[in-house]
């Protein structure tokens, strides 16, 4: 004997209708900004966030990722991000690369202001001179 097509279908629909009754309806879809209070966030920074102010909250990470440049003989190296307040965000690692990339990772451990800075300066191929250029590179961070 034959099981109809169509009788599979009869019973897989009330299966799937049984699953998606077992899900709460107080459940809510992820949002990356609403988190318990306990969960500590990392906030990514980029070169393209320059003198951006963010908002964070104590027990939260800042992640800084600064990329050099390379063109024309040139290579814009970065050097390692500070913060202009460590009671309020204190550094735990940082580094460059060869290439002229920066790193950081700051702890927020305390309520208030910091500003998170880093210089960009030139460093020329040989036979090269650079330019008297400096490129600052800052964030505030506002620590609630």
């Amino acid at each position: 004997m034959k099981t109809p097509k169509f009788s599979a279908v009869l019973l897989a629909v009330p299966l799937a209708l049984g699953a998606l009754a077992a899900v709460p309806a107080t459940a809510q879809p992820y949002s990356p900004l609403a988190r318990p209070e306990a969960a500590a966030a990392r906030i990514p920074l980029t070169n393209v966030d320059e003198g951006r102010t963010v908002t964070v909250r104590p027990g939260d990470d800042v992640e800084v990722r600064l990329t050099a440049y390379r063109g024309n003989g040139f290579t814009y190296s970065w050097e390692v991000p500070q913060s202009s307040a460590p009671g309020v965000l204190r550094s735990t690692a940082g580094g460059v690369t060869p290439a002229g990339n920066a790193t950081a990772v700051f702890h927020a451990q305390g309520v208030g202001s910091a500003t998170i800075t880093a210089v960009r300066h030139c460093r020329p191929d040989p036979g090269r001179t650079c330019p008297f250029a400096v490129v600052p590179w800052k964030v505030t961070a506002d620590v609630k």
